[in-house]
């Protein structure tokens, strides 16, 4: 697992309260995650999510998993963690203008340290955002904790691929994406079965290399100008941007960086 200690919690939350994060959304869309919607209806299918069930998005972000899984899944009611309170706020506000906060309840606390009671959920979920919690092994404890036994913990992550990084290629790419830390497929695994869980699936979805493509697209070529508005105009600022999302587009194309896909089920308890 690579490593940069001098990313900290604090750096995440500067990017997601501010013009970072809000590039992010343009190039993403609300579900700032690989694949978007054609994503979460894949690992929602894989999981199993029932309709009636009860989950929580760990690192949730503005909710649009949360609000995906209501519609789509009919799941009865979700609550979500995250530690920056603008991005809480706006989630709160999205819910409430599409009548779904009644279902979605936010809590603004770190995800390895969530405060919800254990075991008393259906399912944890996550959507390419625990790439930004430093402490892997107790992000993995905390949602084997929340999930009652035989729940699912079902998650997609960046992830190192199995060409591996280089020192010189994880430090440039960890301090631009502030990830304090990245995972590998096994990395996973291991922290999964550790915690109690066993894997049914830890896979590449093969979807990281066309859509790391497709972002630097929309930034060359349809949203340049929208880019731009949101950084002040600052055109050195967007050219440094580009250079870096063609780093990461290579990294994804030598399979250096993999989205993976994890679903795992809490073990029974023994009689």
């Amino acid at each position: 697992m690579h490593q940069l200690v001098t990313i900290t919690l604090a750096d995440v939350q500067r990017v997601y309260s501010g013009a970072e994060g809000r590039l992010w959304e343009l190039l993403m869309g609300e579900q700032i995650h690989i694949g978007g919607l054609c994503s979460s209806q894949d690992l929602a299918e894989r999981a199993h999510i029932k309709t009636g069930s009860r989950g929580v998005d760990l690192c949730c972000c503005t909710g649009a998993g949360m609000r995906f899984l209501v519609r789509f899944r009919n799941v009865a009611a979700m609550q979500g963690v995250d530690a920056t309170a603008q991005r809480v706020d706006l989630g709160r506000s999205r819910c409430q203008a599409e009548g779904l906060d009644t279902r979605i309840e936010f809590v603004l606390a770190e995800a390895i340290d969530t405060g919800l009671p254990g075991g008393a959920v259906d399912f944890v979920w996550g959507e390419d955002a625990w790439c930004y919690v430093a402490d892997k092994p107790a992000l993995i404890a905390e949602a084997a904790r929340l999930v009652r036994p035989g729940g699912v913990i079902a998650f997609t992550d960046w992830c190192q691929g199995p060409s591996p990084l280089n020192d010189e290629q994880a430090k440039r790419f960890l301090s631009f994406m502030k990830f304090p830390s990245l995972a590998s497929l096994q990395d996973y695994r291991r922290l999964l079965q550790d915690a109690g869980c066993h894997v049914i699936e830890a896979a590449d979805t093969g979807r990281f290399p066309e859509h790391a493509d497709l972002y630097i697209q929309m930034v060359e070529k349809q949203l340049t100008f929208d880019a731009l508005q949101l950084i002040g105009f600052d055109q050195s600022m967007l050219a440094q941007l580009g250079v870096e999302l063609h780093f990461v587009r290579q990294l994804a194309h030598d399979r250096k960086l993999i989205q993976g896909r994890f679903i795992a089920r809490k073990r029974e308890v023994a009689p």
